[in-house]
């Protein structure tokens, strides 16, 4: 397979994943603040299998989809204004969370136990970004937003990270074996 057609190949992957993360963005679970979303789920198993590079560009046509009002972000929402609102960190969050997942694995190995230590890191990274915005956009308290934006979202952070290291591992092994993505030790970062 030429450069050309594994390139082709994933970009139409990343922008499959930019329509994942907006169906797993429709599964909340509501909360005060902010809700629970199967989002961050989905932006672990972008950059898990994708990597830096491509799993980014998942996020960032995501983004540019909600920007645009296509009801992608959570609970059907859409428009600029959500990304500059309250929540508008955990989405801007997740542009260097897809990226620093990727990298990592790039750098160390595609394997569970990297996949979990790079969406543990992600899952953190995202919470940071989050919480910092949803402070200064909601005029709260670091106390209340560390309590409404970062504490309740560590236990199922974790969960999700599992999940994402776990079929993200072997997604990316499928892929890879099928010649869809490239090889598992060379595929992304020849690309850069």
């Amino acid at each position: 397979m030429s450069n050309e057609q594994l390139k082709l190949r994933r970009m139409i992957l990343a922008a499959l994943f930019a329509a994942i993360t907006g169906i797993l963005a429709q599964m909340t679970i509501p909360l005060p603040l902010v809700p629970i979303t199967g989002q961050t789920l989905a932006i672990g198993l972008a950059a898990t299998i994708l990597g830096a590079r491509y799993g980014t560009l998942s996020i960032l046509l995501y983004l540019a989809l909600g920007a645009v009002g296509v009801p992608v972000f959570a609970e059907m929402k859409s428009g600029v204004s959500v990304l500059f609102g309250p929540t508008g960190g955990y989405l801007v969050g997740f542009i260097p969370t897809a990226f620093i997942i990727g990298w990592y694995l790039e750098k160390t190995s595609f394997t569970f136990k990297q996949a979990m230590i790079a969406n543990t890191i992600g899952m953190i990274v995202t919470l940071t970004i989050g919480t910092a915005w949803l402070k200064v956009s909601a005029g709260l308290p670091w106390t209340g937003a560390l309590k409404g934006g970062f504490y309740p979202f560590i236990p199922v952070g974790i969960i999700k990270a599992a999940l994402a290291a776990s079929i993200g591992i072997g997604v990316r092994k499928r892929l890879v074996s099928a010649n869809l993505l490239g090889s598992i030790t060379t595929g992304i970062k020849q690309n850069f």
